[in-house]
Formats: C-alpha cells, sequence, structure tokens
C-alpha cells in the first residue's frame, strides 16, 4: 500500500508534468504547423510537410525589415538598460540617501505595471512633447522595462557580494573609478551579461507597448499580429515565430546557466 507521502509525490510529479505540458503544447504545435503543406488553415493531422516556407520567408523583405528593426530596438535597449540600470543599482545600494526605498520602487515599478498602462503612459507623454514616433521612441519604451532587468541581476549580485573588498581597495588607494573597474565590475560582470541577455530577449518578443510607440514601423512581434489577423501564408508566420522561439530562448538558457553557475561557486 502506498504512504501519503509515496502519494503526495507522485500527485507533484503529476502536476509538474501537465503544467510543462499546458505551456509547451502550443509552443510544439506553432513549430510543426511551419512545417505544414496547407498554406490558410490548422488541420491536423498535417496533409504533408515541406520546407517550402522557410525559403518563402527568407525571400520577403518585409519580415527582414521586421527583424532588423527588432534588433535594432533590442540592442540599443539593453546597452542603454546595462548603463542606466547599472548605475542607478550602484547609487541605490552603496549609499544612504532620504528616499532610497522610494526610488527602488520607482525603478522596479515599470515591469510590475501590466503592459498596456504603460503603453499608454508613453503615447500621451511623447503626444504631450511632441516627438515624432520612430525607432527612439520605440528603444526609450523598451528600455523602461529592460533597466529593471539588469538593475535586479545587479542588485542580488551586489547583495551577495563583500564590501570589505571595496573598502580595501579605497585603502590601497584606489579611486572610484579603478575600484569599479577592478573590483565591483568583475564580481557583477555575469550578472550584467545574464540581466542583457534577458533585456534582449524581452525587448525582441515586446508587443504591447511597442503598438502604442511604434507609430507606422513593424517590429517582429507586431509583424506577426498582423499577418496572422489575415489567413495569408499562415505557415510563414509560424516560421517566424519558430526563429523568434530560438532568438528569446537561447539568451534566457544562457543567462540561467550563467547565474546558475555563479550561485554554485558561491556556496
Amino acid at each position: 500500500m502506498l504512504s501519503k507521502w509515496n502519494l503526495g509525490t507522485i500527485g507533484l510529479k503529476v502536476a509538474t508534468i501537465l503544467g510543462f505540458l499546458f505551456i509547451h503544447i502550443p509552443i510544439f504545435i506553432i513549430i510543426m504547423y511551419a512545417f505544414s503543406t496547407d498554406e490558410k488553415t490548422f488541420q491536423f493531422p498535417l496533409p504533408g510537410f515541406t520546407l517550402k516556407w522557410f525559403g518563402v520567408a527568407w525571400e520577403r523583405n518585409d519580415i527582414w525589415e521586421a527583424i532588423i528593426l527588432s534588433s535594432q530596438v533590442a540592442t540599443i535597449s539593453t546597452v542603454m538598460a546595462i548603463i542606466l540600470g547599472t548605475l542607478a543599482c550602484l547609487a541605490v545600494y552603496r549609499s544612504k540617501f532620504f528616499g532610497r526605498e522610494v526610488i527602488s520602487f520607482l525603478v522596479i515599478l515599470p515591469i510590475a505595471l501590466p503592459g498596456i498602462v504603460t503603453g499608454i503612459s508613453l503615447r500621451s507623454a511623447m503626444s504631450l512633447f511632441g516627438i515624432p514616433f520612430s525607432t527612439w521612441t520605440i528603444v526609450i519604451a523598451h528600455a523602461t522595462f529592460c533597466i529593471v532587468t539588469v538593475y535586479n541581476n545587479v542588485l542580488a549580485r551586489l547583495r551577495r557580494s563583500s564590501h570589505s573588498m571595496v573598502e580595501a581597495s579605497m585603502d590601497l588607494g584606489a579611486n572610484p573609478w579603478q575600484t569599479f573597474r577592478f573590483v565591483i565590475l568583475p564580481n557583477i560582470a555575469t550578472a550584467l551579461l545574464a540581466g542583457g541577455m534577458l533585456s534582449f530577449a524581452l525587448s525582441f518578443d515586446e508587443v504591447i507597448v511597442t503598438t502604442f510607440t511604434a507609430g507606422q514601423q513593424s517590429t517582429v512581434p507586431i509583424w506577426m499580429l498582423t499577418e496572422f489577423i489575415r489567413p495569408r501564408q499562415r505557415p510563414v508566420t509560424n516560421v517566424v515565430a519558430v526563429f523568434v522561439i530560438l532568438v528569446t530562448t537561447l539568451p534566457i538558457l544562457i543567462a540561467y546557466y550563467l547565474t546558475k553557475e555563479d550561485e554554485g561557486g558561491k556556496k
């Protein structure tokens, strides 16, 4: 007879498997239909398999324009997030001043707010100041939540680091820049890299905030949303979705293993 402990363990495993399937089966379906011979519908089983749509997607200029725009926005947003997020984190963590916790909360707030609220507020602000929609308006919008990712990663790393190393560096005559370059930066390097990769992935597949700040421009997620509404060569959209899955999943996996190995080394 199974004990209560065994039943609980089996139930937990079953729940885990069901949760895994619930999350990942839709992704597998998207990948599968990228190889379908059917152009407009989702038939099951598939009427046939083909690589035709990968060639069609490769020759579509509108797809390449969307990919280039998304890559540019994600890269610039990530660089801005790394610089501003790191500076904000160092200021909040190393300094004692009135309102420090409020500032920390305000830095984190954009990622906690619903995307539609952030998008509407940014669009209203840009319209109020007469800022024309361009690549830079998308970059500014994405940087608001990418900064949070870097900020949280660096802050977590600093809290696990010993402040005595910084004090020792200053006692030995190093100036603040030398202390940052030779002591602080090596300690937070993997956190910066992980935060940057997560920021790139978040920016590349962001659709809600982008919709309100892109104007007439089309990033990859907006292009996919537009194409899915019109059932024209639907497998091409699935091919682009496969590309987005790879672009966003690989940085997250690398960031995960970087932080995991670092935590393992700290133990």
